[in-house]
């Protein structure tokens, strides 16, 4: 007889005993059984019952006919709960999550039934059950943030947003996906920054996204359409005079070893390097001159640069710093945008360019030199600012208005916390 077969048949033996013995010790045994070591993952008939809306995972793009429809569905769904009185406030004194039973877990029930994430048959009780447990994490994918199911801040921050508010920046936001939903070519990339997110597009699909560091609310990645048309492997790095300004300078005077340390020259106007020891780090002189730093691991745009004409100096490229990427707040960035698993979208953006297969564009970052290479057709890509959108019936998304470009401050919620 296997393990699982003499477990149950034991668990049943006692459940029997029990109930004979009475209710209490019939509870007690069931709990036994329930948490007993080698039992299956009891919650996942329940999770996959827990919602009434559709999946969250899209492969439709944002800049689609298809999403300009589904946001306006949402918009009429949205419209309809703000004139039944939209949503009740969660109280946000205590981290709610699996196996707690609160009174808190009413108003949190209620909320999630009306936005969708959570289906009417799941009752009002105090029990954080996996019926709340996968709505939340719905909840919080649909927000851009961690799925983990448990209500902290930026979750109660996001569920207390009201209903208005929320259609208001759906309303604001169909605007902009319907100026960029026409012809965008068969494959494109797009950049939406408010999601820290990147979609590479290929027959109306999205055949690969990636997470993004954009640009800080200081030094905001910029609108804009363009092509990439060029490719650099082990790039140099030449550092923007806003950074020498602002970071170098003041590093330099900390610590006069900081450009030695990371392989940084300072070039004058003939292109000869100028010792570091011969600047007076107590001015802005530096500014003047060009630093550009060797290809390298610890390079800022570590293995690989992206690029595309536009006025704005902006690019997008590898990182050194792979942990940011993990970060709830990926808005670090001096304006252009580092991307995740950027080997990936480059190799798709290089297929039509000959020679250029993954195993040599591997082989070409393993040797260190730096290769500028020519995109044979040159893919568009797009800088856009999209903070709410649908992609399928019950499917909204909303994200942050990091740049405060919806107008309304309850939107810049990360950040004000």
């Amino acid at each position: 007889m296997n393990t699982s077969r003499r477990l149950f048949l034991t668990g049943a033996s006692a459940l029997a005993v029990a109930f004979a013995a009475g209710t209490a010790s019939a509870q007690d045994a069931v709990d036994g059984i329930l948490k007993a070591a080698g039992q299956g993952n009891w919650d996942d008939t329940f999770d996959a019952r827990a919602s009434q809306g559709g999946k969250v995972a899209s492969t439709l793009p944002i800049f689609s006919p298809q999403t300009v429809s589904y946001t306006e569905q949402a918009i009429g769904q949205y419209r309809d709960i703000v004139a039944q009185g939209g949503w009740p406030e969660v109280p946000a004194t205590k981290k709610l999550q699996l196996g707690v039973s609160d009174p808190d877990v009413v108003p949190l029930r209620k909320r999630l039934m009306v936005s969708g994430d959570l289906s009417q048959s799941a009752g009002l009780s105090e029990s954080f059950d996996s019926y709340v447990d996968a709505a939340v994490k719905r909840f919080q994918i649909r927000h851009g943030l961690p799925a983990d199911g448990v209500t902290g801040k930026y979750t109660f921050a996001a569920l207390n947003v009201s209903a208005p508010v929320r259609l208001g920046q759906l309303e604001t936001n169909l605007v902009r996906l319907r100026s960029m939903s026409g012809d965008l070519s068969q494959r494109y990339v797009m950049v939406n920054i408010p999601a820290a997110q990147i979609e590479a597009v290929e027959n109306g699909r999205v055949v690969s996204r990636h997470t993004a560091i954009v640009g800080k609310i200081d030094r905001q990645t910029p609108i804009l359409n363009s092509k990439i048309n060029e490719i650099i492997v082990n790039p140099y790095w030449n550092a923007p005079e806003s950074i020498v300004r602002k970071d170098i300078i003041p590093l330099m005077r900390k610590n006069p070893q900081y450009l030695t340390e990371n392989n940084i020259h300072i070039l004058g106007p003939d292109g000869n390097e100028i010792d570091p020891t011969t600047i007076d780090w107590n001015t802005e002189d530096a500014a003047k001159f060009r630093f550009r730093q060797d290809p390298g691991k610890i390079n800022a745009m570590a293995s690989v640069k992206i690029n595309f004409p536009n006025p704005h100096a902006t690019y997008m490229h590898d990182t050194p710093q792979q942990s940011l990427f993990g970060k709830l707040m990926r808005f670090d960035s001096s304006g252009c945008v580092r991307v995740q698993n950027v080997r990936d979208l480059v190799t798709w953006i290089l297929r039509d360019t000959q020679g250029w297969s993954r195993q040599h564009f591997e082989e070409t970052i393993k040797s260190g030199v730096n290769t500028p290479v020519p995109v044979t057709n040159p893919v568009p890509v797009y800088f856009t600012y999209i903070s709410a959108w649908s992609t399928g019936p019950g499917v909204v998304q909303f994200r942050d208005d990091v740049y405060r470009r919806d107008g309304v401050d309850e939107l810049q919620i990360t950040s004000s916390l």
